[in-house]
């Protein structure tokens, strides 16, 4: 089936998504219960196990040589993606327990330290008596924050930790069934949640509420998006047919944030309502519901961070998803090998060599392939 949809590739304890339901379970509790309560060591702790508790869970230092690089990519002015990725590649542990707490403890450090070279400023080590969510924006400011957007951080992070077998998450499950590291599993991740198809666009939805500015010009600037084809950014899932119970979570926690009365926020309420009426009124049926990029936006603009941090800062959460995952598939393993239909030629002869040396075969050489009447092969070598 394309793009595997419909087809069941692993059986996990971690989280489950009911799209027709609208409904998302992590470790066992509905994602409001966990997300607006817990903090995200608690959450990391039932994704990972009692077992795996002993070792306490701490954001780290860097080593210089992952500094060094991070330096090198900021001058260059790389993507703060490209960067998380080509940092992850330079951690290494020993065994999986350790590369869980290294992968964990440093993505933080490796955003932040990026964030700040990238903008001429020294990377800021994360403190002791800090949590990972309080760390992670005391080493972008340099400020300790206050409790509200610790709340506000900690909150999203738990509501994004997990999501079913996505992409990033698939990724990391195959890199790992080869018997491969965990480090080497979740810098694939990394490389698949760059992807705009996976990583989503939260920075759009944002700006798509910046362009209009001024609730009464809601109506007519998406009635305009909409007529010339363009999609409205922040709504519509490819797994949820009904609202995403992630963009509740999040709304939840904007407001205790920012509050009704906060302009933003205000605004983004009103677009909310004015877009989802008009979905509606144009695509009657597709039931086109708010999806987590759009307060994810709202949110993670009120905590002060810019456009370019929201998919590493959605990694940070992320990466604890993919270890818990890595460590089930450990569990229980079997080398990930789907199959593929092949929809070539068949039949084909290489030409005798002439006079002239060795010609290319010409393209029709053959037998027709699967679409002019022969037979699709099931390719399933190694």
């Amino acid at each position: 089936m394309s793009g595997l949809e419909g087809v069941v590739a692993a059986e996990t304890k971690l989280s489950m998504v009911d799209g027709e339901r609208g409904e998302l379970i992590i470790a066992g509790f509905p994602v409001a219960e966990l997300a607006l309560n817990a903090t995200f060591e608690e959450t990391v702790a039932l994704l990972f196990g009692v077992r795996r508790q002993s070792r306490r869970f701490e954001t780290l230092s860097l080593a210089p040589e992952t500094l060094d690089l991070l330096a090198a990519a900021a001058k260059k002015r790389v993507d703060p993606m490209d960067a998380l990725r080509m940092a992850a590649g330079t951690l290494a542990a020993t065994d999986d327990d350790e590369a869980a707490h290294i992968l964990l403890g440093s993505f933080p450090t490796i955003v932040a330290a990026f964030w700040r070279l990238l903008h001429g400023r020294p990377p800021i080590p994360p403190r002791a008596d800090l949590g990972h969510a309080a760390n992670y924006l005391f080493m972008l400011s340099g400020e300790v924050p206050p409790a509200s957007r610790v709340r506000g951080l900690e909150t999203y992070l738990n509501t994004v930790v997990d999501h079913g077998l996505n992409a990033s998450t698939f990724t990391a499950r195959v890199i790992a069934s080869t018997g491969s590291d965990f480090v080497s599993a979740v810098t694939g991740a990394v490389g698949a949640l760059k992807g705009p198809l996976h990583g989503g666009a939260p920075g759009p939805a944002l700006d798509m509420v910046f362009e209009i500015g001024d609730l009464s010009r809601a109506e007519a600037v998406l009635r305009r998006k909409i007529e010339s084809g363009e999609r409205l950014m922040g709504f519509g899932h490819r797994v949820y047919k009904v609202r995403d119970p992630r963009a509740d979570v999040l709304a939840a926690a904007a407001e205790r944030m920012l509050g009704p009365g906060d302009a933003l926020y205000d605004l983004a309420r009103g677009v909310e309502a004015v877009a989802l009426r008009l979905l509606e009124e144009y695509k009657p049926g597709r039931k086109l519901q708010t999806n987590v990029e759009f307060y994810t936006a709202l949110l993670l603009h009120g905590l002060g961070l810019e456009t370019p941090l929201f998919t590493p800062t959605f990694a940070i959460s992320r990466v604890a998803g993919w270890i818990a995952h890595c460590f089930e598939q450990r569990a229980a393993n079997r080398l990930i090998r789907p199959q593929s239909v092949y929809v070539g030629q068949r039949g084909r002869r290489w030409p005798s060599p002439g006079p002239s040396g060795h010609p290319l075969p010409q393209a029709g050489e053959g037998q027709p392939g699967p679409g002019e009447g022969a037979q699709p092969h099931v390719e399933n070598l190694v």
